[in-house]
C-alpha cells in the first residue's frame, strides 16, 4: 500500500509518462490526402415501413435528387455536402427496400391506413386527417404517421365514434 508520499510520486510519474501524447482526435492528421466526413447514420424507425403509393414516390424522387446532390458535391470537392448526402442516400434507399405499398381499402366503414378522416371537435371545429407512413407524414397538412397515438386512436373506428384528438373529444363524421 502506498503512503501519502509514494501515491503522490506515482501520480506524478504516471503523468509524466503522458506528456508529449496526444489523443489522436485532437490532431488534424489525415491517412491520406482526401478528408472523409463520416456523419452517423439517420436513425430508421422500428416499425413496419407501410408507405401509400404517393409516398412511395416521394422515396423515389428523394433518391433522384441525393443522386444529383452527391454529383454536384463531388465536382465542387466539398466533403460536408457529399457527407450529408451519403448519409441521406444511405437511409433513403435503406426505406425503399423496406418500403410495403398499401393500396387504399375502398371500404370506408374503419378507418384504415391511407384513409382521410374528418372529425369534428367538441366545439364544433373539424379537422381533417390522413393517416400515412413515416415518411410521408407532415402535420402541419393533417398527414399523420399511421403510428402516432392519434392515428392509433382513429383506427379501427367508424363514422359516429368518438376519440380523443388533440386534448379534446371529438366524433368521426366521415372517412374517406
Amino acid at each position: 500500500m502506498f503512503g501519502p508520499q509514494e501515491g503522490r510520486l506515482f501520480f506524478l510519474a504516471q503523468a509524466a509518462l503522458k506528456v508529449g501524447r496526444m489523443s489522436s482526435a485532437f490532431t488534424k492528421e489525415q491517412e491520406d490526402d482526401n478528408p472523409r466526413e463520416d456523419l452517423p447514420d439517420r436513425p430508421v424507425s422500428p416499425h413496419r415501413n407501410l408507405v401509400t403509393s404517393e409516398g412511395l414516390q416521394q422515396i423515389d424522387d428523394a433518391l433522384t435528387r441525393l443522386h444529383g446532390e452527391i454529383e454536384k458535391a463531388t465536382a465542387a470537392d466539398d466533403h460536408h455536402a457529399l457527407a450529408m448526402a451519403q448519409r441521406d442516400l444511405r437511409y433513403w434507399t435503406a426505406r425503399r427496400a423496406s418500403a410495403e405499398i398499401v393500396q387504399p381499402i375502398k371500404d370506408h366503414a374503419h378507418v384504415r391506413f391511407g384513409h382521410r378522416v374528418v372529425v369534428k371537435l367538441e366545439g364544433g371545429e373539424t379537422r381533417v386527417f390522413r393517416l400515412v407512413g413515416e415518411d410521408e407524414a407532415d402535420p402541419a397538412k393533417g398527414l399523420i404517421p399511421y403510428v402516432a397515438p392519434l392515428a392509433q386512436a382513429l383506427m379501427g373506428k367508424s363514422v359516429g365514434d368518438k376519440v380523443e384528438v388533440i386534448h379534446h373529444s371529438a366524433t368521426i363524421v366521415e372517412i374517406g
